[in-house]
């Protein structure tokens, strides 16, 4: 699995390799090994390629803001799929990259939302995910409240037509 990670303004190709025995991701071209520490409080470390680095972190959607080395740093998680999906011509659908749960709805129908605004986060094998509008435009419908599943490619939200 592919996906683009924003640390600040600059963009880098990260790609999952492997689960097991450990956690291996490519990024720009390079292996690194992660395995998560223990944490001790508010501080969390990981292993990355054998040496520790502690951080701390806050969540906001797909984006993460972190404090290591002294620093704070804006980290968001780019999925090309949403990238692809909210590019599609035409579609006004907005349906779910994976099974999973709906963990919160963020718009309702009649709401004016613009393309990439978050509509619902969904969780599927732990892993959260915005569901961003594909243009902007009025919701037309949301299919799923807060708890309700879902299956792989389930419409889950829909856009009103644009000459609606």
């Amino acid at each position: 699995m592919s996906l683009k990670l924003k640390l600040g303004d600059v963009s880098h190709d990260v790609t999952l390799k492997s689960l097991r025995p450990g956690l291996v991701v490519n990024l720009n071209g390079v292996d690194h090994r992660l395995e998560e520490q223990t944490p001790t409080g508010s501080d969390r470390a990981i292993a990355v390629d054998g040496r520790d680095v502690a951080y701390v972190q806050a969540r906001d959607g797909n984006v993460v803001h972190m404090h290591l080395h002294g620093r704070i740093w804006r980290v968001e998680f780019v999925d090309p799929r949403d990238a692809a999906r909210a590019e599609a011509a035409g579609s006004d659908e907005i349906r779910a990259p994976m099974p999973g749960a709906v963990i919160s709805v963020e718009k309702n129908p009649g709401d004016s939302v613009i393309r990439g605004e978050t509509v619902l986060t969904i969780e599927s094998m732990k892993l959260q995910t915005n569901l961003g509008a594909p243009r902007d435009g009025i919701l037309a419908s949301v299919n799923k409240s807060v708890g309700d599943t879902f299956e792989k490619d389930e419409v889950v939200a829909v856009m009103e037509p644009e000459d609606a």
